[in-house]
């Protein structure tokens, strides 16, 4: 392999040398060759070639911009895993208890629930390894789960009701990687969906949600794409299509060595008419900005939460012979009003780059809007009320959402880290599932009468001891309100899905709570568009 693939460098080399267009290009090509040649021949310990040469790729990559970058194949296939609309497994959702494998939820149609698993069944064994209490990473664990479609797997849980483990035969099969996390009504009028990554199945998944929507009687949409790190950028342009008429500019990208290329609305949309209002926050990235961009900028919809993260650069994928990856970036994002989004950056000095988020907390932009600052020079018009906007990095909301600092602290912080929070709603719902079944046969009745009791939030600060977590009481009293709702969020999650889930969690988001109060005022939402 070593010699094939120095060969393979050896002809790019070569064929690089006799096409390049000038003098000062096979000058370049011809000292990286020698480069090579010498560490390979002279190197005083052995070399490990296919590292030379990966690392000289890293090397240069990191010199250009934050995001152009290099991965192998494994981590190729790991990044692009869970953009794809499936993979092949067994269909389960799970998580660690104990060093024990706990099964979360059981996904609807596929092969463990056709076999009979159900949610709260810890595995003990797979095929004959034994990965309870050893203390295995999820990572072997999950070698050993999935496989190829077709191929068998067998397994041996414990069941709660049950003395002996059970022995299931499972064949693997294509499961379905949903991006969408929630779809509810708000409201009597008022849509909500939670979109978490911008996936090949998104769009498919999106029209779905509003159809089902709209037949619930949604006239009003609530669009969150708070922590949504991007994904398809032809994903991205599809999803601000549904709300764009026929003609409208989408995005348009451009580089120094790529020409102008422009999206451009088409078809009549899924909701192009409504009240429309797109959620963002510091983490919503790339994609998430074309699209909170484009609404901004047509005076479609109104942003509300805090200014997006700033990605802006346009990423093409090289793939190498060995199935490993350059992402090069080769153009950059503009919004319709012509708005860079790429946040600022200094070529080669990633640290200050990914250090930004920390900066904007210190600085206190997160918590108040007066902290941040634009020049004139960035300053932009929308396109139809000619409102102002702001370039420059990031998309900054119509309506800024400070982030609730008032009940995190740091032992709240550290309950979360060390993963007891879910581990306490395992624990209950182990001990608890079929009476909670029975009890809260829908999420309203549950919601109403379901309380996280003081025996509950005993046996998380007894965890917390066992982690040697320190407790501080005066902390835990200002997080106590917070550790029960999303305790009680948790539960649901487990109980009934993720939809659930956000249905709890959202009723103390201050950015969900402010959009309902807009999208339900017609004067004030107007007045924010100028209509």
């Amino acid at each position: 392999m070593r010699r094939i693939l120095s060969g393979f460098i050896l002809f790019i080399f070569v064929y690089n040398f006799i096409s390049a267009q000038n003098q000062e290009e096979r000058d370049n090509m011809n000292k990286l060759g020698m480069a090579y040649s010498a560490i390979t021949k002279l190197y005083v310990d052995k070399t490990n070639n296919p590292k030379v040469v990966e690392d000289a790729i890293k090397g240069m990559l990191d010199k250009l911009d934050p995001h152009s970058s290099y991965t192998n194949a494994e981590e190729t296939r790991k990044m692009n895993e869970p953009l794809e609309a499936n993979f092949d497994g067994i269909g389960i959702q799970f998580n660690m208890l104990n060093d024990t494998l706990y099964i979360i939820q059981v996904i609807p149609g596929g092969p463990s629930e056709k076999v009979g698993l159900i949610a709260g069944d810890r595995i003990i064994m797979v095929d004959d390894t034994l990965i309870a209490g050893v203390k295995m990473d999820n990572t072997d664990i999950m070698k050993l789960i999935r496989g190829k479609k077709g191929t068998e797997v067998r397994i041996k849980v414990k069941r709660s009701s049950m003395q002996d483990l059970l022995e299931f035969k499972i064949i693997r099969d294509v499961i379905p990687v949903y991006s969408i996390d929630a779809t509810y009504m708000a409201d009597q009028k008022t849509g909500y969906i939670r979109l978490s990554r911008f996936a090949s199945s998104s769009l498919e998944e999106f029209e779905k949600a509003i159809k089902k929507l709209k037949k619930q009687g949604m006239k009003n949409l609530i669009l969150d794409l708070q922590g949504n790190g991007g994904g398809y950028l032809h994903i991205a342009y599809a999803l601000a299509d549904q709300f764009l008429d026929k003609g409208k500019l989408v995005v348009y990208t451009q580089g120094d060595k790529i020409k102008r290329s422009d999206a451009i609305a088409t078809e009549k949309g899924l909701f192009e008419e409504g009240k429309l209002i797109i959620l963002v926050d510091q983490y919503s990235a790339s994609a998430s900005e074309i699209v909170s961009g484009a609404i901004q900028d047509w005076d479609r919809g109104i942003i509300v939460g805090r200014r997006t993260f700033g990605k802006g650069l346009v990423q093409r994928p090289i793939e190498l012979p060995d199935s490993s990856m350059i992402r090069l970036t080769v153009a950059c994002y503009y919004t319709p009003s012509g708005r860079y989004i790429q946040k600022p950056y200094e070529k080669g000095n990633m640290e200050a780059y990914n250090h930004d988020l920390i900066d904007r907390y210190n600085n206190g932009e997160l918590m108040h809007e007066d902290s941040i600052h634009f020049p004139d020079s960035l300053k932009y018009g929308t396109l139809i009320s000619k409102r102002t906007v702001y370039g420059g990095g990031g998309i900054m909301p119509d309506i800024f959402v400070p982030i609730d600092s008032t009940r995190s602290t740091d032992y709240h912080f550290k309950l979360l880290r060390y993963g007891l929070m879910n581990r306490v709603a395992i624990s209950y719902l182990d001990k608890n599932r079929n009476e909670l079944n029975k009890k809260y046969i829908n999420i309203k009745r549950y919601k109403e009468k379901f309380v996280i009791t003081e025996d509950i939030l005993q046996e998380l600060l007894s965890m917390a001891e066992d982690e040697k977590i320190e407790f501080d009481e005066e902390q835990y009293e200002k997080s106590k309100e917070l550790i029960s709702l999303q305790l009680k969020a948790l539960i649901a999650r487990d109980l009934f899905d993720m939809n659930e889930y956000f249905q709890i969690i959202n009723d103390k988001n201050d950015t969900y709570l402010k959009a309902l109060q807009l999208i339900n005022n017609d004067e004030q939402y107007n007045k924010i568009l100028n209509y």
